[in-house]
């Protein structure tokens, strides 16, 4: 990956999917085959309608030898209504949260936190199914190489606010630590470095060994 990575460079290209009339049974296999939690229903064009997970299947088993009082029927309707459903058109939750080919992986991942959701199908602009990303593709970006996120750091923060003959900035890298050391002519500058470094995908964290030209080195991480 160069660059800022999007959710096309580590989503997952092949995908199986159902559509609306798929049964209960059918689902469940298709889970335990493919080893995902969840499973984008639908059209039979291709567009994406809904998803139906592992939390919607699991409300058969939770209701299966209960009686629920009235208050739980009022404040959980639409559970017991999943409980009673037998094809993917009555489980799934629609419409369906998705992302675009084009979204950076931190808007998909918040995406995902916010929704307390593990996959995401990916979608063109007609909302056709293209892939689907999950959060295990969205932490590939940490296997980015150490002298690579340098590059990118050397390239898009030091050169910008550090440049040349003023300052002198070295960057090194391990494990997805950056550290910048060296002298430069603003320090008032170092926290903006620290968020714009952390905004390299790939970045574990920063670490300064930073001083002005007239006054001594600071070192640690900045907030």
């Amino acid at each position: 990956m160069h660059g800022t990575p999007h959710v096309s460079d580590v989503m997952t290209h092949t995908v199986t999917a159902v559509g609306r009339r798929a049964t209960f049974k059918e689902i469940v296999q298709l889970m335990q085959d493919w080893k995902v939690s969840a499973l984008p229903v639908l059209e039979s064009e291709g567009r994406v309608v809904g998803v139906v997970s592992e939390a919607d299947l699991l409300h058969k088993e939770e209701f299966r030898d209960s009686d629920p009082d009235r208050y739980t029927q009022l404040r959980r309707l639409s559970d017991l209504a999943k409980a009673g459903a037998v094809t993917a058109g009555e489980l799934m939750t629609s419409p369906a949260l998705t992302t675009r080919p084009d979204a950076t992986l931190a808007q998909a991942a918040r995406t995902m936190a916010h929704a307390k959701v593990k996959r995401l199908p990916v979608v063109d602009e007609l909302g056709m199914l293209e892939g689907v990303v999950s959060r295990s593709d969205l932490l590939k970006v940490f296997l980015r190489g150490d002298e690579e996120i340098a590059e990118e750091v050397r390239r898009e923060v030091v050169a910008y606010l550090f440049p040349a003959p003023a300052s002198a900035v070295r960057v090194k890298v391990c494990d997805g630590v950056v550290n910048l050391a060296g002298r430069v002519r603003d320090t008032s500058l170092v926290p903006v470095a620290a968020r714009l470094v952390r905004a390299v995908e790939g970045v574990v964290d920063v670490q300064f060994e930073l001083s002005g030209h007239d006054t001594p080195p600071e070192f640690g991480r900045v907030p």
